[in-house]
């Protein structure tokens, strides 16, 4: 698509409201500018409320346009940041966000999605953004994603949307939802290369020194965050070495050697500190190797497999159809565009 094919400006309207996620909010709309600097057309409206300033999760507030009254009756793309706690729970320690929200800030967002929603083109939302849509039954029926930490939660509450893990973003009809934080880069991306085309979207990217596409979903960061540092110097080293080398001898016999330990005692260190098996980590690092390896490379699956650790493309098919449901080609093709279009 060429700039000439698009004559009109497009008007992206951000719902914010009080401890929003500064992240989610920052990442499109620097996107958005950089894009307008290389010809696309962006007009950036944000909106809360009562058209005041909102607090956000970090430490700053936000200065806003207009208020909810004042926001435009059509417009291109409404944008639903982050920082709604996942559960609706209210209780401390109910979730990792650093602020606590309240249930006005909750009630807030939900009446202004809910209105703006229909005014929209399209509807994309950043991390925790997407329960607001599902509590509105905006995703009912639709493919979804969010922050690999709440998931889990948002298949829990809400069956009616099928969730999909390990994406950075999903589109489903006219509604886009991104994974955590600075996946709001790759979402922004994406809609400015369905916009403007890739050329724009790739000048962006360079100019970002971000990728365009990148490579691997959302699951590679959350497998080994999940994972408590261990305690133990000499454990830190083994997990590091089976990062490095996913396709060496990582059998728990091999691995309490080198770490001239029993083999009773490695794997309790590692049910401790890592909270998983010995063999449980070394599968989750091959699995990763081999996706960064079909996202970002050509080789066939019997060489993925081999450098990765599997041994055959079948037992590397088996564990991602177990581990992410879907197959490596199908995890390639996925993974190889953006997919918004």
């Amino acid at each position: 698509m060429s700039i000439d094919e698009s004559t009109s400006t497009k008007t992206v309207v951000f719902a914010l409201y009080d401890k929003v996620t500064l992240q989610d909010v920052a990442a499109p709309l620097e996107i958005f500018a950089r894009a307008n600097d290389f010809g696309a057309r962006y007009e950036i409206l944000l909106v809360s409320a009562t058209g005041k300033a909102v607090e956000t999760t970090s430490f700053v507030s936000l200065n806003v346009h207009e208020s909810l009254a004042a926001a435009p009756d059509r417009f291109d793309t409404l944008i639903v940041p982050g920082g709604v706690p996942p559960d609706f729970c209210f209780t401390p320690g109910a979730h990792d966000i650093p602020e606590e929200q309240t249930p006005d800030h909750v009630a807030t967002a939900l009446e202004m999605v809910g209105e703006l929603a229909p005014r929209a083109r399209r509807v994309a939302s950043v991390c925790t953004g997407a329960f607001v849509l599902a509590a509105l039954g905006l995703l009912d029926g639709r493919r979804a994603t969010t922050h690999w930490a709440h998931c889990q939660e948002l298949s829990r509450v809400y069956p009616e949307v099928e969730v999909v893990p390990d994406a950075l973003f999903v589109q489903d009809g006219p509604f886009i939802t991104g994974a955590g934080i600075t996946a709001g880069i790759d979402l922004g991306l994406a809609m400015v290369e369905s916009d403007y085309g890739t050329d724009v979207a790739r000048r962006v990217a360079r100019w970002m020194v971000v990728f365009l596409q990148r490579p691997g979903g959302q699951t590679q960061f959350s497998v080994w965050t999940e994972s408590q540092l261990p305690v133990s110097g000499g454990l830190r080293e083994i997990l590091d070495a089976i990062i490095a080398d996913p396709g060496a001898d990582h059998s728990v016999a091999a691995l309490a050697h080198r770490a001239s330990i029993s083999e009773r005692h490695l794997v309790r260190m590692f049910r401790v500190q890592v909270g998983m098996t010995p063999a449980r980590y070394v599968e989750q690092a091959r699995l990763e190797a081999a996706k960064v390896l079909l996202a970002t490379g050509d080789q066939g699956q019997e060489a993925v497999a081999r450098r990765a650790g599997f041994g055959s493309a079948d037992t590397m098919r088996r564990t991602f159809r177990r581990a992410l449901g879907v197959s490596p080609s199908t995890y390639r093709s996925r993974f190889r565009t953006t997919g918004i279009h």
